[in-house]
């Protein structure tokens, strides 16, 4: 008898601290903000099919803990001020091992013992170095403000200058009247969501998409709508849809190569997505963050919509170096003016010394010489990746024309979270399909990043989680 009450008191312990746990969580994620009535405890213990008894008593311990407070008659209501925002808490729950955050946070706070083949970058020793020593030589020599003055509101003026003939390339016309500076390509991407959303907004992403996406939106409180992804682009009879019934503000993509896939957009399916966001209030942007990595350039939005209704962003985190933050958006002029007053209130001052370094080096005469040296040795990779993949029957989804990332499907019935949690104790950080995936369709899927990915330790592992007989390395 003691033993069966002492198991019921544990049963109702349980239950009273799943019911704390969920009210927690709401006030958390902010669905419940103060002064929001809690449903009453006959309807939350009817939704959670626990006793009335269990919900009073867990109400009563967060009304003592001074989340809620009680108001007789009336009902129980959360407490002030605002809870301290808390990305995890919002949206689905995910196993940490797919959560967009933890595959980021694992991958910058690992030490340099483990490897990182889900990781977005290249090695450091694949970085531009020497064109960057170069350049902090040249800058010591500069004149004092260029060392020690904040920057223009619209960023360093020869940067812009250049970045103007950089996109002319491209076919996107934009002069340095039109190109704003910014810390990152991030922060891009976060001044142009303040700019243009509201909580509860809409907006499209691809599905797979850069996993970054997610958390930024969800720090904007709006609502991702994932558009299924092809090997030419986004599904356009899915975007369509998604038009209509979602009522997007913004699209959100990669129209080089596609950060997860690989994939390249083709031009048949750039103008009919432009032709379906003319028929709307949509506004597009086009994150060209690889464009340095292209060997054959892709079509660019941009480039045939003139700075209409898509905003152009990019950065040199990827090739020129992930410790100088530097990134821009090229954009239509009467924008530009209300994203230089929201830089300012965000950020101030932009970062003087960081353009003319970036600059330093894109104009530097070896810089032209190491993309090609980087493009060579990532198709080298790409093919060794793909190879040892393809021993452990790991499939890519398909073979990418340039870049570092292969999307690769994993064998039938294996579940990438699972993988991503046992290579993790063996100090391998991977980068499941879910992480990407607002729809949490791509559970069989990883990333590899083929750059970071040459260390043979990495497949021997791989192959004694999937059970596959260990193969040695091309």
């Amino acid at each position: 008898m003691k033993t069966q009450y002492g198991e019921k008191m544990k049963r109702n312990g349980t239950r009273i601290q799943t019911v704390m746990a969920d009210i927690r969580s709401r006030i958390a994620s902010r669905s419940y903000t103060p002064g929001t009535r809690l449903p009453s405890v006959r309807a939350q213990a009817q939704a959670m099919r626990f006793s009335v008894s269990t919900v009073v008593e867990a109400y009563e311990r967060l009304v003592a803990e001074g989340l809620i407070t009680s108001r007789p008659g009336s009902g129980f209501y959360v407490s002030g001020p605002v809870a301290p925002l808390t990305l995890t808490e919002l949206g689905p729950k995910l196993d940490r091992e797919v959560d967009p955050l933890w595959v980021s946070r694992q991958s910058l706070e690992t030490d340099t013992d483990t490897l990182k083949p889900g990781c977005g970058w290249l090695p450091a020793s694949w970085m531009y170095e020497t064109g960057m020593r170069r350049a902090l030589r040249t800058l010591a020599r500069a004149a004092t403000p260029e060392l020690t003055d904040y920057a223009t509101p619209l960023g360093h003026p020869p940067l812009r200058q250049f970045l103007a003939r950089r996109l002319a390339t491209a076919g996107i016309e934009a002069g340095p009247e039109q190109i704003m500076l910014t810390e990152s390509g991030t922060q891009a991407i976060d001044l142009i969501c303040r700019f243009l959303l509201e909580p509860g907004d809409s907006v499209l992403v691809d599905d797979p998409c850069y996993f970054n996406f997610h958390a930024l939106l969800k720090a904007h409180r709006v609502q991702a709508v994932g558009v299924p992804h092809t090997p030419q682009g986004p599904d356009v009879e899915a975007f369509s849809a998604a038009l209509q019934t979602h009522a997007p503000r913004l699209y959100i993509t990669n129209s080089g190569i596609h950060n997860p896939t690989g994939a390249v957009l083709s031009p048949v399916i750039a103008h009919r997505i432009l032709k379906l966001a003319d028929s709307s209030d949509l506004i597009i942007v086009e994150d060209d963050i690889f464009a340095d990595f292209e060997i054959n350039p892709a079509p660019r939005l941009a480039a045939f919509d003139g700075l209409s209704r898509v905003i152009h962003i990019g950065s040199f985190s990827k090739t020129v170096s992930a410790s100088l933050r530097c990134g821009y958006i090229a954009a239509r002029g009467d924008w530009l003016e209300s994203l230089a007053d929201l830089k300012i209130a965000t950020a101030f001052g932009g970062g003087r010394l960081a353009a003319n370094l970036v600059l330093t080096a894109l104009t530097d005469s070896g810089y032209r010489k190491h993309m090609e040296t980087i493009r060579q040795r990532l198709a080298e990779e790409m093919e060794k990746t793909i190879t040892r993949l393809g021993a452990l029957d790991i499939d890519p989804w398909l073979v990418p024309q340039a870049g570092m990332f292969l999307w690769c499907r994993l064998p039938q019935g294996v579940d990438a979270a699972a993988i991503a949690r046992s290579c993790l104790e063996d100090g391998i950080v991977l980068a499941p399909g879910n992480a990407f995936s607002p729809s949490l369709s791509a559970g069989d899927f990883l990333r590899f990043n083929v750059a970071q990915s040459t260390e043979s330790r990495i497949f021997d592992v791989l192959a004694r989680v999937l059970g596959r007989p260990r193969h040695d390395a091309p």
